[in-house]
């Protein structure tokens, strides 16, 4: 059971609320909270002093006093006319995530927000009623002004829900529910719009397909040095006590894990080699720099995710600060460092598959025995590449740019949303490269016996040779790398 605006949400709780594993309710230490900031709320707009976006317009036109008639009118249209993201729609998961997480903050008590509101929205998250979110259009400050506006659009009766993969108008699905339209009142749109959801659920998802991506990268590796026959002294744990990172030391001791009771790594280790290249004996060093990258992501994520992100923030009755909690630098900064070490899981994956071709210690070229006639795996190397760089290109971090907004009054912005979403194309793309290397280690594998491996790595070649076959002469392999991709996705291979 999980309690809105007292209990801590974390990566792995909102994503059970999500899909339906873990309950979550409204207590009445929430409701207190919530009636007693929307009593301030009315406090303020009965005293008639001028607050930022009660009684005031938005952006640069916060010097114009809005009588107190026009108040509700003005919430109305700060929907409406922010309501501009274009583009693909972003997915229902990410659209209920969104809801989840700006009803937790909506319940902390400082956003002036009507109960009403809030089990409205509570009843779209339980009855599945998700609506349709553009992927374009924020800034990453006042928050994710577009895609919030959108997200609730249809507590108006406007924009659209999804019912299955069809995007049918708020007012025919509310009025199958038997609800009317909600009348906003002071400060209610801003509390809406006003946040960084859009940038915080694009981090909650991509630190969930990472977490085990991280791990997968470990195996792939491993898999890889096992049919290189490389080396696992670099993986002691003494060597890295001595240079004892966090995520160095969790890799190094998962490669440990990942080569015990192997008699193939044992076979070769009175070899005269001395040395493997860098993508196999540096794996501790580089997967995890990318495992530091992640643990800083899922702070920061944890602390946003638990935070009062809109504008103003109502503190007494008498006070609401327009300040700028709204602003997504602290999550887009942390998510271009996040893209930047997926990236750099997806280019140490492709070197090690260019080792795995070059045909040295005791591998044929290209991985086939008849090679000449046949390809081999020549060419999937060629996709990892196009993918790596692909990503490479993708790293440049919108968090260092900004285009003032709103006549110059936001005159700094994070681009974090950009951030969010470009961190989830480069994960996507990493899971295409971790694919074809376990297909490249897989069938380096095949070479090394009758000599085993790992528990766990015997498990994976299983799998994968449950669904591809070795290659013995050349065939289509586009179907190969698609089964391969498709256990990635469903995070079937054993990584502990």
């Amino acid at each position: 059971m999980f309690k809105y605006g007292i209990d801590k949400l974390t990566v792995k709780k909102v994503s059970q609320i999500a899909n339906g594993n873990l309950k979550a309710i409204l207590t009445s230490e929430a409701i207190e909270k919530i009636e007693s900031c929307r009593a301030k709320v009315d406090s303020l707009v009965a005293s008639n002093k001028a607050v930022y976006g009660i009684n005031t317009g938005f952006g640069p036109l916060c010097d114009v006093k809005i009588s107190p008639s026009e108040t509700n009118l003005l919430q109305k249209n700060l929907l409406i006319t922010h309501a501009v993201g274009v583009g693909k729609p972003i997915s229902k998961e990410l659209s209920k995530l969104m809801m989840i997480c700006k009803v937790h903050a909506l319940c902390q008590g400082f956003s002036g927000i009507r109960l009403k509101v809030v089990e409205r929205i509570l009843y779209f998250i339980e009855h599945d009623m998700v609506p349709v979110v553009p992927e374009q259009g924020s800034v990453g400050a006042s928050g994710d002004l577009a895609p919030l506006s959108h997200l609730f659009l249809p507590l108006l009766g406007e924009g659209e829900f999804w019912i299955d993969d069809t995007e049918v108008a708020a007012k025919e699905v509310l009025k199958s529910h038997g609800l009317e339209p909600i009348k906003l009142k002071a400060k209610e749109g801003l509390a809406l719009i006003n946040g960084t959801q859009f940038i915080l659920v694009h981090a909650i998802t991509g630190l969930s397909k990472m977490k085990y991506l991280l791990d997968l990268a470990d195996v792939s590796g491993a898999m890889s040095l096992e049919g290189y026959q490389g080396s696992e002294s670099p993986f002691k744990e003494l060597l890295h006590s001595i240079r004892p990172f966090k995520g160095s030391l969790a890799v190094a001791k998962r490669m440990r894990m990942l080569f015990e009771n192997s008699n193939n790594i044992k076979s070769h280790e009175n070899c005269e080699r001395v040395q493997d290249p860098y993508s196999m004996r540096c794996i501790p060093q580089v997967h995890g720099a990318s495992r530091n990258a992640y643990y800083h992501l899922k702070k920061l994520a944890e602390i946003e995710m638990n935070a009062v992100t809109d504008n103003p923030v109502v503190l007494s009755e008498t006070e609401a600060i327009s300040g700028g909690n709204f602003h997504g630098q602290p999550l887009a900064m942390a998510l271009d460092y996040g893209a930047l070490a997926a990236a750099e899981l997806g280019n140490i994956a492709d070197r090690r598959c260019y080792l795995l071709i070059e045909g040295k210690y005791g591998l044929p070229r290209l991985l086939t025995e008849s090679g000449g006639l046949n390809s081999g795996f020549m060419i999937p190397q060629y996709t990892t590449a196009a993918l790596v760089t692909e990503n490479k290109s993708l790293c440049f971090p919108p968090s260092a740019d900004s285009i003032p907004t709103s006549l110059g009054q936001e005159d700094h912005v994070s681009m974090g949303s950009i951030s969010g979403r470009k961190f989830n194309q480069i994960l996507e793309n990493l899971e295409k490269i971790l694919a074809i290397e376990i297909m490249y280690a897989t069938q380096a594998m095949e070479f090394r016996r009758p000599n085993t491996f790992s528990e766990i790595l015997e498990d994976n070649f299983k799998l994968v040779r449950s669904k591809v076959a070795k290659l013995e002469e050349d065939r289509l392999l586009k179907d190969d790398i698609k089964a391969i991709i498709h256990l990635v996705k469903q995070q079937l291979f054993r990584v502990k």
